[in-house]
């Protein structure tokens, strides 16, 4: 990774991934760029001299050096532009976690933790980090990644709307600004996504990095519970300050690999976490994280999710 001269002439950078190097080499005009997005990441618009006179305004930000053409969108867009007709807009939706509600908040460590097994989950004679041998409470953040559906309540869900005070939550978000798709992301070798009940969505494809895409459309086919309204009367369990639109909600699968072996743990992990729960477990670990983009804003948000398995 380095950054481009942008000091002189406009510079376009493009890099071909292992998919399309493959279908430009067969020469048979299956190579054709057909969609594209465009991101400002780079730009700080605190560059912008409005002092100056207008030809040279902007020359600061056209001069800021750039990244290198990535093969990852993941890592070269994380905010992509989007044309909106509207003029009058002084606010963007976001996508941000639920943390208003104790069933969607994230564990004390800062991520939503997933216990991979039984064993590590728990037992009415073998405690875990979510079923204990006396009655008690669903604990915050950890997610039942052996068995979704069964014991353990917690899930996790991302709303979407306008994370400002200046708008009451009462008022409607205009429809184009609603998002009504939401494209995920996730590393396929750890885990897989669920619905709130537990049942098993299908991936639109895996790359060849491992990375599984889901995409989910509200109120038809693949995972359609997963995405709701949030409803303009909710003001508590919310963590939208304006106005609502629809939430985003999931549990995670652990993959075979984690539930029946140490060996990704061992590559990829650490071990001796302490972890607590319903039981305090020493535990080996794996950290990374989830995407949720919106299809219409192409907002993203990064869920850091830690896989836990019992030592």
């Amino acid at each position: 990774m380095a950054f481009l001269d942008n000091s002189g002439d406009i510079i376009l950078d493009a890099v071909l991934t292992d998919s399309g190097r493959a279908r430009l080499a067969k020469g048979d005009g299956s190579f054709r760029i057909v969609k594209f997005a465009l991101g400002d990441d780079e730009i700080d618009y605190e560059n912008y001299n409005k002092n100056t006179n207008t030809a040279n305004a902007d020359l600061e930000i056209l001069q800021t050096p750039i990244l290198e053409a990535l093969t990852n969108d993941d890592s070269s867009m994380k905010s992509k532009l989007i044309s909106v007709p509207r003029t009058d807009l002084l606010f963007l939706p976001v996508i941000i976690p639920n943390e208003a509600e104790q069933a969607f908040a994230r564990n004390s460590s800062g991520t939503w933790i997933i216990a991979v097994d039984q064993n590590t989950v728990g037992t009415q004679t073998n405690a875990g980090l979510i079923v204990a041998s006396s009655a008690t409470t669903s604990p915050v953040g950890i997610l039942n990644g052996f068995n979704p559906g069964g014991a353990g309540a917690a899930s996790v869900r991302t709303d979407q709307g306008l994370n400002t005070n200046e708008i009451p939550p009462t008022e409607t978000l205009d429809s184009m600004l609603l998002e009504t798709q939401y494209i995920v992301t996730m590393d396929n070798r750890f885990g897989s996504l669920v619905d709130p009940q537990g049942n098993s969505v299908s991936k639109s494809f895996v790359d060849d990095d491992n990375i599984a895409t889901y995409v989910f459309s509200k109120g038809q086919g693949n995972g359609q519970n997963m995405i709701g309204d949030i409803g303009t009367s909710e003001t508590t369990n919310s963590s939208i300050k304006g106005p609502r639109g629809t939430f985003f909600n999931f549990k995670i699968l652990a993959s075979n690999d984690l539930r029946t072996s140490t060996f990704l743990f061992e590559q990829l992990g650490t071990p001796n976490l302490s972890v607590a729960g319903a039981a305090t477990l020493t535990c080996r670990f794996i950290d990374t994280i989830i995407s949720v983009m919106g299809a219409t804003t192409g907002f993203k948000v990064d869920i850091p999710v830690r896989f836990v398995k019992k030592q």
